[in-house]
């Protein structure tokens, strides 16, 4: 079986940067990057998502759909903000991690699969095994090689570097000029929480490019 990964980190820290780099520096690059927000996608709806559905399988089925498991065949699967899966489907995510086969809604066709799963939550997910709302089995399925993404302020050291590529980026928003920081700006920066982390750096880098004058 493939081995899976949860990355954890505060929002904002890149755990969908990271996870594509790994998946883009790994012997399945070639195969596609397929994506799911468990945290957007409505309770509903989401085992449809997964496994795909055939028609007729419930009210508005009009078509048969492809799931995600089969998109992903072959490549990963992200899974992004794990800890918000419903709990009914995280037994469903189990079957395919043990089996790597599953059902379409509807279908009566056993479906074979090679994805490699990997997750992200901001959550702590042992913490939520002890409150019930994640699958402890679940988690040591997914949990084969974990990784933690410490938030930005507690790798401040950075900040010159991402700073740079930010501003490097911002600038071909039409301003076609070059920026770069103050050492009073990178004090300040230093002394700044980051409750956003890297995405908050980079919103504040890009409006700063926008209303700069000079």
């Amino acid at each position: 079986h493939a081995w899976s990964l949860i990355i954890v980190g505060e929002p904002g820290t890149g755990k969908e940067l990271v996870c594509r780099n790994i998946h883009f520096m790994s012997n399945r690059a070639n195969a596609p990057f397929v994506e799911v927000n468990c945290a957007a996608i409505p309770e509903e709806l989401i085992e449809s998502e997964l496994f795909g559905h055939t028609k007729g399988a419930f009210t508005g089925a009009s078509v048969a759909k492809t799931g995600k498991f089969e998109l992903a065949a072959g490549g990963p699967l992200f899974l992004d903000e794990i800890g918000d899966m419903p709990l009914l489907m995280q037994s469903h995510l189990l079957r395919v991690l043990q089996d790597q086969t599953f059902y379409r809604v509807g279908g009566t066709q056993l479906i074979r699969t090679n994805v490699r799963f990997i997750a992200a939550t901001n959550k702590d997910l042992r913490q939520a095994i002890r409150q019930g709302t994640f699958r402890e089995d679940l988690y040591y399925r997914l949990a084969v090689i974990t990784s933690t993404l410490p938030p930005l302020r507690e790798r401040l050291d950075d900040l010159p570097a991402l700073s740079e590529y930010f501003l490097r980026r911002a600038a071909g928003l039409g301003t076609h000029r070059q920026y770069t920081l103050s050492d009073r700006a990178l004090t300040l920066m230093h002394q700044y929480h980051w409750p956003g982390n890297v995405r908050e750096l980079e919103n504040v880098l890009t409006r700063a490019v926008i209303l700069s004058t000079g």
